[in-house]
């Protein structure tokens, strides 16, 4: 699903360059819930951003479900990404002055999916991720939980391969924080192949693999003991 290969990332810093990302391999296959776990400055964001074609490469080789994405100009990456790709973010990115209907429905409407489709699916993964009955509301409206969730569910409304999660519970208290965390496990037993970019220990154990950035290089790759969130916490 997800091949990344002797991948290097510098940013210019005045007459130096700062190498964030030094050498990285990875694979994921379909299906994982992977946590890319490590401090500020470890590089996970930056790692995360390249994974969804929000930042180029210097060197290596990036595969996304056997596609190269390589040399990609704004308007096929934004293809690639509307295609393959599902972002949930920590400070959810809705637009404020549409209801939660609208917000999950936008993706589609890039689609070229017509309103009425649009409507019944934006409602449909409402509905997945217990929201129904408030698609008429704004996000002010919304506590945070609940933004996160219409977030979640605009981000699974294009049926993208792979969900990218970053830090989605960074805006949330610890009982918000595990019904998002037992929704992403909901999501990803029911097939779906979702990274989550955290640094936080207990989120990155409710992944069933830890991925350990530090100073730009992989530290740590293992297979983790899931901790289980109950659906209702």
């Amino acid at each position: 699903m997800i091949s990344i290969k002797n991948l290097h990332k510098s940013y210019k810093m005045g007459d130096s360059s700062l190498h964030v990302l030094k050498g990285i391999d990875i694979e994921v296959g379909e299906g994982e819930l992977v946590a890319i776990m490590g401090s500020s400055c470890s590089g996970k964001s930056t790692l995360l951003n390249i994974l969804g074609m929000l930042d180029l490469l210097d060197e290596g080789e990036y595969r996304l479900d056997n596609v190269m994405i390589k040399n990609l100009n704004e308007t096929t990456a934004a293809n690639y990404r509307n295609k393959f790709l599902g972002f949930v973010f920590q400070s959810f990115n809705l637009i404020n002055y549409k209801t939660a209907l609208e917000n999950v429905s936008l993706p589609l409407y890039y689609q070229g999916l017509g309103r009425k489709i649009r409507q019944e699916k934006a409602l449909e993964y409402l509905e997945k991720v217990g929201l129904k009955e408030w698609a008429s509301h704004l996000p002010s409206e919304l506590s945070g939980g609940q933004k996160q969730r219409v977030a979640i569910a605009r981000a699974l409304a294009s049926q993208p391969k792979v969900l990218l999660a970053d830090e989605p519970t960074g805006a949330l208290d610890s009982k918000t924080s595990m019904e998002v965390m037992a929704l992403i496990q909901q999501i990803n037993n029911e097939g779906k192949t979702i990274l989550v970019v955290t640094h936080e220990l207990d989120i990155a154990q409710m992944c069933k693999r830890v991925v350990t950035l530090k100073d730009g290089v992989i530290v740590k790759d293992e297979k983790v003991k899931q901790v289980i969130v109950p659906t209702h916490v």
